[in-house]
């Protein structure tokens, strides 16, 4: 990642880091905070990489160098990175970095810190951390990543720059993962379920991702013939196919967005539409179905992910659903 792609996504951010890396100018701590997916640890690496490589060109690292090398690969002497001991960061750990904080750099007097998930230290490991953020050592710098900022000590907050990463759109994203040459049916559906880029570049390269949504449409096609065999198409292919509870939410979350897309097609929000490319079966079934049925086939939907979350049988599940997904649908034309 550069600099100028950063922007694409967090312009503020990226002006206020590029803004002091040119002009020497760096705080001693940054506090990054944003959801999951928003290019957090990214742009933490990537200040490391401006902060140690020796040919930048203003902020922007040469990406080539031994040391931009080395930091993107997670080998850097001088770039410590910290994350969770198990469920929480212990005061053990913040100790042995603050001692750390007091060597000079091995091949410079240059240290950079980087907390993952800072919101899980310990109180006692976050009061040891306000020791260096009050007095900070040499050309040291702190960056801790937090999805919930709230969780912190106001007086560590207090003492570090904030930095807010917000999501990215769905159109962003979208266009993102169209960029890289994958297909946009799927690089939209995957962009409506997360937030994370990272995620969403998963959901697309993974066959069994495609396979779902194919499955998701077939089940709902089904539906909108009213067909006999719609719970044999669950014991036959659909069940078998999102086997284990986390799939099975997936699924769930697809046939969500499904209904979502008529309540879109009845509110004639076409740009919101996210099963693109079944247009010709969207409009079949929004004639056969009124906005309050739309809206209570949604609620059935999120009832059956509330039962499952509650580790109801999975088969089960998806009977209720069926049942009551049939009798939302009217048999007029």
């Amino acid at each position: 990642m550069s600099w100028k792609e950063l922007a694409q996504t967090q312009a503020t951010a990226a002006r206020i880091l590029t803004n002091a890396l040119t002009q020497g100018q760096l705080a001693h701590a940054y506090l990054i905070e944003g959801q999951k997916g928003t290019g957090k640890r990214k742009a933490a690496k990537l200040l490391s990489q401006s902060f140690f490589c020796q040919n930048k060109e203003g902020a922007e690292p040469c990406g080539h160098c031994r040391d931009c090398r080395r930091v993107n690969s997670g080998n850097h002497p001088d770039v410590v990175w910290v994350k969770p001991d198990g469920q929480s960061i212990k005061k053990e750990q913040v100790s042995n970095l603050i001692k750390e904080f007091s060597y000079r750099g091995v091949e410079s007097r240059r240290k950079i810190f980087i907390i993952e998930q800072a919101d899980h230290m310990t109180i006692q490991a976050a009061n040891s951390l306000l020791k260096f953020i009050e007095e900070p050592n040499g050309e040291t710098i702190a960056v801790l990543m937090t999805e919930q900022m709230q969780q912190l000590l106001d007086t560590i907050i207090s003492r570090c720059q904030i930095l807010t990463f917000r999501p990215l759109s769905r159109q962003q994203m979208e266009e993102q993962l169209v960029a890289k040459e994958l297909p946009r049916p799927l690089a939209r559906l995957s962009a409506a379920l997360t937030n994370d880029i990272e995620d969403a570049l998963e959901y697309c390269s993974n066959e069994w991702f495609a396979e779902a949504r194919q499955k998701v449409i077939q089940f709902m096609e089904e539906l909108i013939n009213q067909s006999q065999s719609v719970l044999l198409k669950i014991y036959g292919s659909f069940s078998p196919h999102f086997d284990d509870q986390s799939k099975m939410d997936i699924g769930l979350d697809l046939i969500l967005l499904w209904y979502k897309d008529l309540m879109s097609l009845h509110l004639e929000r076409m740009d919101d539409i996210i099963y693109i490319d079944q247009l010709d079966l969207l409009n079949r079934q929004a004639l056969k179905s009124s906005l309050q049925q739309v809206t209570d086939d949604m609620s059935s939907v999120l009832s059956a992910k509330k039962r499952l979350s509650a580790h109801v049988n999975q088969q089960s599940v998806m009977e209720q659903l069926v049942l009551m997904l049939q009798g939302g649908v009217s048999n007029e034309l």
